[in-house]
């Protein structure tokens, strides 16, 4: 089975401190594990407006990006390293978190609405939809007017561990995708049971 010929992956996040450990940026989380594995050093790039690093996973050259441009204006950090570098729609894969998924669990699209989600719809509006995503859930807070609080709040510590074990599936899975491809990668996140809150903190 070919692999997926992915040569960019993003990060979706807010930068600063102050943003670091919110629920919104699970897509940073999970980029700056795959530097780590892949011994990848970030650096800042005025002209993607973003924080770029370089390395090799499943024999790919592979371009990691996180935007610092905030999340609503994502598309425009993304836009200019695709188009320096000649990188198709479909060869970009975007990791974000989404509110439409239990917590903890990893799916993975290609192609589709924004659902509400302010660094996808400026993603869409500057690339088109083609590009991938790998989306990470957070689980809803249940009420629509909780939403931007929740999304830019920290997760409890349980609920925490939960969202650690799925950042760490899901750098496990980019290296089967590059290697096997999308569909045997969508039946395994399927069959994915993920972690419930308080299981791996014991709480």
């Amino acid at each position: 089975m070919a692999g997926l010929a992915i040569k960019l992956i993003v990060g979706l996040g807010n930068p600063g401190p102050e943003h670091a450990a919110t629920r919104h940026n699970a897509g940073f989380w999970c980029v700056d594990l795959l530097a780590r594995q892949m011994g990848a050093s970030w650096r800042a790039h005025a002209r993607y407006q973003g924080e770029v690093a370089r390395g090799v996973l499943a024999g790919q050259e592979l371009w990691l990006l996180k935007p610092m441009t905030y999340m609503n204006r994502s598309g425009l950090s993304v836009q200019a390293m695709a188009e320096y570098f000649q990188i198709d729609p479909a060869q970009v894969l975007t990791v974000h978190d989404d509110l439409d998924l239990p917590l903890g669990a990893l799916r993975l699209k290609q192609g589709g609405g924004a659902g509400g989600h302010n660094g996808l719809k400026d993603l869409i509006s500057h690339l088109g939809d083609s590009f991938w995503r790998l989306r990470v859930g957070i689980g809803h807070p249940g009420q629509r007017q909780q939403v931007i609080d929740y999304v830019l709040q920290r997760a409890s510590k349980a609920e925490q561990a939960c969202l650690d074990e799925a950042i760490d599936a899901a750098t496990q899975i980019v290296p089967d995708l590059l290697s096997n491809g999308a569909e045997k990668v969508m039946n395994k996140l399927h069959r994915r049971v993920p972690a419930a809150a308080g299981e791996l903190s014991g709480n």
